[in-house]
C-alpha cells in the first residue's frame, strides 16, 4: 500500500511570499516530507521562505504554470504520485487526504479537487464564477464529460498519467488540458469535494479574469480537433453553410422582388454552402477513425495489461531451472560432439536491441 513517501507536493508559484511559508508548512505537518516549490522567477522572496519553511526549491526554465508542472513533473519529481496545489493558501492541506484516497487506492489516476461543494464567503469574484460555469458547460458540451471543476488547481494523479498526456499549454491553460487529456485517454477520473477559501487581504492574484478565460475557451475549441472533430469541424462547417444559406436566401429575395441580381454573392454563398457540407462530412469520418483507433488503443492496454499479470504469475523459478538444464544438457551434447568436454562455448547474442 502507497503512502505519503510515495507522494510529492508540487506547488507552482510565482510572487507568493505572503503565503507560501503557511501553505508549505501545512503540508509538511500533514506529514509530506517532499515539498518541491518550482517558481517562475519571484522576486519578492517566495524562493527564500519556502527553502526555510522546508520545501525543495526550483526555479523553471521557462515561463507560466503550465511549463512550470511539465518541468517539475518530468525532470524534478521522482513518486509515483503528484499532489498539485497552488502557493495561495486558497486550499487546504488537511484535506488533501481526500484526493490522494481514490489515487492511492487505485480506483482512480486523476482526481480533481471540487471548490463549489465548499466554497466559503469571498474566495471567489461572480465574475469568476460565472465564468468557471461557462467553462466547465462548454467543456461538457464539447468533450462529453462533467468533470465539475475542471478549472480547479488542486488535484492528484500518478506520474505515469500525466506522461500518457500531451500537454502543451505554458500558462492557466494546464488544468484543462490535463481534464481534456483524462478523457482523451480514458484516464479513470474522479472528483472529490474540498473547501475553497478566499486568498489573504494582502496576497495578490495573478489570475486575469477575461484573458486567461478567453484562453480557456480556445483551448477547450482547439483539443476539440484531435478529442471530438465532429464539434470541431462540424461547428464550423455548419456556420458556414448556415451563412452561405442566408446569402442564397437574399441573392434570392432581391431578384425576385426587385429583379436585381448579385452575382458575386451568390457565388461567395455557393462557396460557403459546399464548404460546410465537406467540413461536414470530413468531421463525421474524423470522428469515426478518433473512434476506431481508441478502441484499437484500449485494445493493446488490455493486452499489455494481460501480459504483465501473465509475466508477474509465471513460476520464475521452474522456468530458470528449466532454462539452465537445457543449457547444460547442450553444452553436455557438444562436449560428446566435439570429444572434448572442457571446450567454452560462448553465449548466443540475442538480435534483439537491449531497449527489446
Amino acid at each position: 500500500m502507497a503512502d505519503r513517501d510515495d507522494v510529492c507536493i508540487l506547488l507552482p508559484t510565482f510572487n507568493e511570499a505572503e503565503t507560501i511559508e503557511s501553505v508549505v508548512s501545512g503540508f509538511r505537518e500533514q506529514g509530506f516530507d517532499d515539498v518541491l516549490v518550482i517558481d517562475g522567477g519571484s522576486t519578492d522572496g517566495t524562493q527564500d521562505i519556502a527553502e526555510s519553511a522546508g520545501a525543495r526549491v526550483v526555479e523553471q526554465s521557462g515561463s507560466g504554470k503550465g511549463q512550470a508542472v511539465r518541468e517539475a513533473v518530468t525532470r524534478h519529481i521522482e513518486q509515483p504520485y503528484v499532489l498539485m496545489a497552488d502557493g495561495d493558501a486558497t486550499y487546504r492541506p488537511d484535506e488533501a487526504d481526500r484526493l490522494l484516497k481514490p489515487l492511492l487506492s487505485g480506483q482512480a489516476a486523476h482526481v480533481i479537487g471540487n471548490r463549489f461543494a465548499d466554497m466559503q464567503p469571498g474566495a471567489m469574484t461572480k465574475l469568476n464564477q460565472i465564468g468557471n460555469r461557462i467553462i466547465n458547460s462548454s467543456f461538457e458540451t464539447i468533450h462529453g464529460r462533467d468533470l465539475t471543476d475542471i478549472l480547479s488547481g488542486y488535484r492528484a494523479f500518478t506520474r505515469q498519467s500525466f506522461q500518457r498526456s500531451s500537454l502543451t499549454a505554458s500558462g492557466f491553460g494546464i488544468e484543462t488540458e490535463m481534464a481534456v487529456e483524462c478523457v482523451k485517454h480514458n484516464i479513470s477520473t474522479a472528483v472529490v469535494p474540498i473547501t475553497y477559501q478566499p486568498r489573504p487581504d494582502e496576497s495578490d492574484t495573478n489570475l486575469r479574469p477575461f484573458r486567461d478565460g478567453a484562453t480557456i475557451i480556445l483551448t477547450l475549441y482547439q483539443m476539440a480537433k484531435t478529442n471530438n472533430p465532429l464539434f470541431y469541424f462540424g461547428s464550423v462547417g455548419l456556420g458556414s453553410t448556415v451563412v452561405g444559406f442566408l446569402l442564397g436566401a437574399y441573392v434570392a429575395y432581391d431578384w425576385v422582388v426587385n429583379s436585381i441580381s448579385h452575382e458575386v454573392i451568390a457565388v461567395v454563398g455557393s462557396f460557403a454552402i459546399l464548404l460546410g457540407i465537406q467540413l461536414l462530412m470530413f468531421g463525421v469520418l474524423s470522428d469515426m477513425l478518433v473512434a476506431v483507433n481508441r478502441e484499437q488503443t484500449r485494445r493493446l492496454e488490455d493486452i499489455a495489461v494481460q501480459l504483465t499479470h501473465e509475466s508477474r504469475s509465471r513460476p520464475v523459478d521452474v522456468f530458470d531451472d528449466q532454462r539452465v538444464g537445457d543449457a547444460e544438457h547442450g553444452k553436455k551434447g557438444d562436449a560428446e560432439d566435439t570429444g572434448d568436454s572442457d571446450i567454452e562455448t560462448e553465449p548466443a547474442v540475442s538480435s534483439h536491441s537491449s531497449d527489446e
